[in-house]
């Protein structure tokens, strides 16, 4: 049985956690404290209660996923056993630079080491460790247990091997995995991240109001959710950070982040993970409720 761990248990982490054990992989799951982890298994735990309600799994199922979960501080105890691991830290360059160092030092040598980035180059990644052709990029959509698509990113050096695996592994998982080459967004966020910019600048130019810009885009392109709701569900510090990325990867001047969304960020606006961002996310209901700077 292939031996799981993951680092890092916020939104993430504890979905990607969630899948694996619920398709009967041991899982160790790694942050910094105890207070994260267990907000993580609670997360968790609520998942498996609505696919328990839905009929898709039993009690008896819930308890055995969750069975399945060990939860560690450690990442030197985390990963010793570990055939894969899957890192899914916050979208920091220098960060997962350092995870992946110790990850190097203290996972198994025949170990494969995967990041969920959805931006981050892998062969850079790749490049701190003395293991670059068992890196790969593994970028899992949010939430989860619901979405059916798996980025595979192969880094400069990642070999066809764990290519393969990591492909088949996706399938087992009940994911529709895409291989995909390591360039600035890869896919999903070279094309998602700059509409999602595009549609913040329509609201700073005065274009249309957050709803109009919403609505347009939900009625007329039939996309399940607005531009600006999605920055807010993604994160907007999460946004920047990717369009960062594009901007200082790429060298082209689109990709370069609306000011609005920067002084969002740095007033603390992040979306739903802070209450508010381009809608208001504390009312307790599921109605779309503008922030009051928005309003008219």
């Amino acid at each position: 049985m292939l031996n799981v761990a993951v680092i890092g248990s916020g939104t993430m982490g504890n979905g990607i956690a969630h899948v694996f054990a619920q398709h009967g992989f041991p899982v160790a799951l790694i942050d910094i404290n105890q207070p994260a982890l267990d907000k993580g298994l609670a997360t968790i735990g609520k998942n498996l209660d609505r696919q328990v309600v839905k009929g898709s799994l039993t009690d008896a199922d819930k308890t055995a996923i969750l069975g399945r979960l060990t939860t560690y501080t450690s990442i030197a105890e985390g990963v010793k056993s570990a055939d894969l691991v899957v890192e899914a830290a916050t979208e920091n360059v220098e960060l997962k630079l350092n995870i992946f160092r110790e990850l190097d030092q203290y996972a198994p040598a025949d170990a494969i080491l995967a990041s969920n980035t959805s931006s981050i180059s892998i062969t850079k990644i790749a490049a701190v460790t003395k293991r670059p052709e068992k890196v790969i990029g593994m970028h899992f959509m949010n939430p989860v247990p619901v979405m059916k698509l798996v980025e595979v990113i192969r880094g400069y050096a990642t070999s066809d091997e764990v290519t393969q695996r990591i492909m088949e592994l996706s399938r087992q998982l009940g994911k529709t995995p895409t291989e995909v080459n390591d360039y600035p967004g890869f896919v999903a966020n070279r094309i998602l991240v700059p509409m999602i910019n595009e549609a913040i600048y329509s609201l700073y130019d005065g274009v249309a109001g957050v709803e109009e810009i919403d609505t347009v885009m939900k009625l007329g392109m039939a996309h399940p959710m607005g531009p600006l709701q999605l920055a807010d569900f993604i994160g907007l510090d999460v946004c920047l950070a990717i369009l960062r990325v594009l901007h200082e990867g790429l060298g082209n001047q689109k990709y370069a982040p609306c000011p609005l969304l920067v002084n969002m960020v740095t007033a603390g606006r992040l979306g739903v993970k802070s209450g508010e961002g381009f809608y208001s996310w504390t009312h307790g209901t599921k109605d779309l409720v503008l922030a009051e700077r928005f309003r008219k």
